[in-house]
C-alpha cells in the first residue's frame, strides 16, 4: 500500500462519532497533507459535504469519497486509494462486514471502534487467513473499548516486568470516576448484539467465554474472575459493582495475552468492576447496579418493551452529548497488579474528555494515525490485531501527546 493516495480514510465520517473524528483530524493535522494525507467517505456525498463545511476554513481542501457499505466495488475502489481505513459505521454487525471482508483481500489496514463481540469473533474466523496472506492489520476495539483497558493492562505489566522481572498474574481494572453521555450508535450496538443473544445459543455461549476471541490453540483454562453484583473491594476499600464496558474489555486484553504468547501467563486472570465508595450507600448502590443491568437487558430482549425502550427512552443513531457536555466529561481508571509471590503495583489511566465521544474519537484517530505511519509492514503482519499487541508503545505515546490520556504508576 506505499503507493496509496491517502494515509487514511475516515468512513462513516457522517456517523455521530464520525464528525468528532473528523474535527479532531482537522484541528490535530490539517488537511494540506504536510502531516497527514487523508479523505472522508460515506454513502451519501450531500451529507459528506456538509461535514466539511462543519470544519470551516480549515477543512476545505478536504476530500471526498462516496461508497455505499453495501458497495463492495466502491469499497475496494476506497480501499486500492489508501494504507488504512477508519471506521465508525456501526452497528458493525448490521454495516461492517463487507468493509472488513474488502480490507482483508485487498490488504488494506483498517481499525474501528466496535465494542461487538459476537461480531469480532465472526470476523477473525471468517477473514483472519484472507488478511495474514494480504498483509493487512486489522485493529478493532480503537475507543473507550477496549484501549484504556488493553493499553492500561500492557502499562502495568511493563512496570512490572522493570520492577519484579516478571509480569503480573492478576490484575484488576476498576473504574475510579467517569462522567460522560451516550450516543444513539453505542446503543444499536448494544441492543443488537442482544437481540442476536437472544436469537441464537451459540451467540450466548460465546458471549459467556472469557476466551472467546482467543486463538482457538490458547490453551487458556483458569476460571476467570467476573465482577456481577456488588463485592467489597479490599484493594481499593471500596464497594464494587458491574461495570457495563467489561465483557468487551476482559476479551480483548486476554486475546492480547494470546497474541503475546501468554507473556502475562497461562493462568493470568484479569477482571472489571465500578467503585461506588465506602458504607451502606455504596453497597447499595452496587447492587442497584447489577440489578439495573440485568432487568435493562431483560427490557432488550423481550420485543414489546425493546420497542418500548427504542420508541420513547433510547437516543437514535446519530444523538449524542454535545461538544459541551463531552469536554465536561472525563474518566479515571486503577489498576492492581499481583504477582504469585504477592507483590503489588498499582497505576492508573486518565482521559480528559467524555470517554465515549470525546476521548473515544481522539483515541480512535491516533490509532489510525499510529497504523498508517508508526508501524511499519515489516513490525506487524497481517492478521486480527488489538491495540496493544498490534499498536502498542507507539500508540500509547500517542494517546499521551495528542489524545488527552495519562498512563501513570501509583506506588
Amino acid at each position: 500500500m506505499s503507493q496509496a493516495q491517502y494515509d487514511l480514510v475516515v468512513y462513516g465520517a457522517t456517523s455521530f462519532v464520525g464528525r468528532i473524528l473528523v474535527d479532531y483530524l482537522v484541528t490535530q493535522y490539517g488537511v494540506d497533507g504536510a502531516q497527514l494525507k487523508w479523505a472522508i467517505a460515506g454513502r451519501s456525498r450531500e451529507r459528506l459535504e456538509a461535514v466539511r463545511e462543519t470544519a470551516g476554513d480549515a477543512g476545505k481542501g478536504l476530500e471526498v469519497l462516496v461508497a455505499d457499505a453495501a458497495d463492495e466495488a466502491a469499497l475496494e475502489q476506497m480501499c486500492n486509494a489508501t494504507r488504512v481505513v477508519v471506521s465508525t459505521v456501526g452497528p458493525y454487525a448490521l454495516y461492517g462486514e463487507a468493509l472488513v471482508r474488502v480490507c482483508a483481500r485487498t490488504g488494506t489496514d483498517y481499525c474501528d471502534l466496535t465494542g461487538e463481540v459476537q461480531w469480532i469473533r465472526r470476523m477473525i474466523q471468517r477473514y483472519e487467513d484472507h488478511a495474514r496472506k494480504s498483509g493487512a492489520r486489522i485493529v478493532h476495539c480503537c475507543g473507550f473499548d477496549s484501549i484504556p483497558s488493553d493499553i492500561g493492562v500492557h502499562f502495568l505489566q511493563q512496570q512490572a516486568q522493570a520492577r519484579w522481572g516478571k509480569p503480573a498474574g492478576r490484575v484488576k481494572m476498576r473504574v475510579h470516576a467517569i462522567k460522560g453521555g451516550m450516543s444513539g450508535g453505542t446503543v444499536a450496538s448494544m441492543v443488537n448484539a442482544v437481540r442476536e443473544a437472544v436469537g441464537d445459543r451459540e451467540v450466548r455461549r460465546e458471549m459467556a467465554d472469557p476466551y472467546s476471541l482467543c486463538p482457538s490453540d490458547h490453551g487458556f483454562s483458569v476460571r476467570q474472575p467476573n465482577v456481577n453484583r456488588a463485592v467489597w473491594e479490599a484493594d481499593f476499600q471500596a464497594w464494587a459493582g458491574p461495570f457495563i464496558m467489561a465483557a468487551v474489555n476482559t476479551r480483548v486484553v486476554m486475546r492480547s495475552n494470546a497474541l503475546s504468547g501468554a507473556a502475562w501467563g497461562k493462568d493470568f486472570r484479569y477482571d472489571e468492576g465500578m467503585l461506588l465508595g465506602q458504607g451502606w450507600k455504596a453497597r447499595l448502590g452496587a447492587w442497584g447496579m447489577s440489578v439495573g443491568l440485568g432487568v435493562f437487558v431483560l427490557a432488550v430482549a423481550l420485543p414489546p418493551t425493546r420497542w418500548l425502550l427504542e420508541r420513547f427512552f433510547l437516543p437514535s443513531p446519530g444523538e449524542g452529548p454535545g461538544p459541551e457536555a463531552r469536554a465536561r466529561g472525563f474518566y479515571d481508571l486503577r489498576f492492581v497488579g499481583r504477582s504469585a509471590d504477592g507483590a503489588v503495583i498499582r497505576s492508573r489511566v486518565t482521559g480528559d474528555m467524555d470517554p465515549g465521544y470525546g476521548s473515544t474519537a481522539k483515541m480512535l484517530g491516533e490509532a489510525a494515525v499510529c497504523l498508517a505511519l508508526d508501524v511499519p509492514d515489516m513490525d506487524r503482519e497481517g492478521g486480527f490485531w488489538t491495540p496493544s499487541t498490534g499498536l502498542g508503545e507507539r500508540l500509547r505515546e500517542r494517546l499521551e501527546s495528542h489524545a488527552g490520556l495519562k498512563f501513570e504508576v501509583l506506588d
